[in-house]
């Protein structure tokens, strides 16, 4: 398992000045925005038909020792603005594509929310099963939205090498561990999670318990942590509308790696990944609004690079003998 960092963090930054600022802070590979959401200029699109861009940006990371863990386009290709559809899933298309060219096994992406009609101007995120016309309307966001878009595209990733990992988040119909699950079932294996553990917090799901529900479905972590003010939860509960900024009032907030569950936490969350087969990234999102990115950043690398060392991962030779 390797330390990693989403790049969206560093976006006023050039390439070549998040490769020197990571190289210092022990991290060598990345996750990179595409588009949608992430607004991350370091991997643009248009290197699909330029081969030439596309050489030049493969060589400077390698160069560098620099490798990707995933393309994110973290998007809504469920909304019911056709417009705003229509784009999102043509930037998660051309990343599939970039993945595929660069050699990245993942793409990352939100599962999407419908509305309520095909009408709606807005997505229609359901989180109550009464009255009974929202189990109505959660069918159809389901069979007729988005079981036929993510079969295609999940089929379509497949095709081109790549696995889409949806990262559960609220507001969208994919949030929890049985949301993802659902999704999986219907549109098959190659369709998993990036698995946030703040996202589980403020649901008051217990994020390492949740490993062993989620097993092989996890494709790739982000390494973010979540503060919860037992203060404020009596007044607003976990679905708290005010704004991220309004720490003081909130019931929770995003925090950098450490500050929400120290050390203790961490290192049995890693643990649990690693015992459900997980040896891949632990990407670092900064979305702490108490700390900059560069001291969120500077501070959740050195935490987490004190709990994950990068060595031999040979099983000691006692283990062999036993399963002998």
């Amino acid at each position: 398992m390797r330390v990693g960092v989403f790049t969206a963090l560093l976006s006023k930054f050039s390439l070549d000045q998040v490769i020197g600022k990571i190289k210092n802070l022990g991290i060598d590979t990345v996750e990179l925005g595409t588009g949608n959401y992430p607004g991350d200029p370091h991997c643009k699109l248009s290197m699909l038909d330029n081969d030439a861009e596309l050489k030049t940006f493969k060589q400077k990371l390698s160069d560098n020792g620099i490798s990707i863990s995933a393309l994110s386009c973290h998007g809504e290709p469920l909304h019911p603005n056709a417009e705003i559809r229509n784009k999102n899933r043509e930037t998660q298309r051309k990343t599939i594509l970039l993945a595929e060219k660069l050699g990245v096994p993942v793409v990352i992406d939100f599962s999407g929310c419908p509305g309520d009609s095909e009408n709606s101007k807005y997505p229609n995120w359901v989180t109550s099963p009464w009255p009974p016309h929202y189990q109505d309307l959660l069918q159809w966001q389901w069979e007729k939205q988005a079981a036929p878009f993510w079969t295609e595209r999940t089929k379509f990733a497949a095709d081109h090498g790549v696995k889409i990992a949806i990262e559960m988040h609220p507001g969208f119909l994919v949030y929890s561990p049985e949301t993802m699950l659902k999704l999986r079932a219907i549109a098959g294996p190659n369709i998993g999670c990036n698995y946030d553990p703040s996202h589980m917090f403020w649901q008051n799901i217990d994020p390492i318990a949740a490993i062993r529900v989620l097993g092989d479905s996890i494709f790739h972590v982000h390494a973010k942590d979540t503060q919860i003010y037992h203060r404020n939860l009596p007044v607003s509960g976990v679905l708290d509308m005010k704004l991220y900024t309004d720490e003081r009032n909130r019931a929770w907030i995003f925090r950098t790696c450490g500050y929400g569950h120290g050390a203790e936490w961490w290192r049995e969350f890693v643990s649990t990944l690693r015992m459900f087969g997980y040896d891949y990234a632990l990407s670092i999102e900064h979305e702490d609004s108490l700390m900059s990115p560069n001291e969120g950043l500077t501070k959740a690398a050195a935490f987490l690079n004190d709990i994950v060392i990068r060595e031999d991962t040979t099983a000691p030779w006692w283990v062999s003998n036993v399963s002998a």
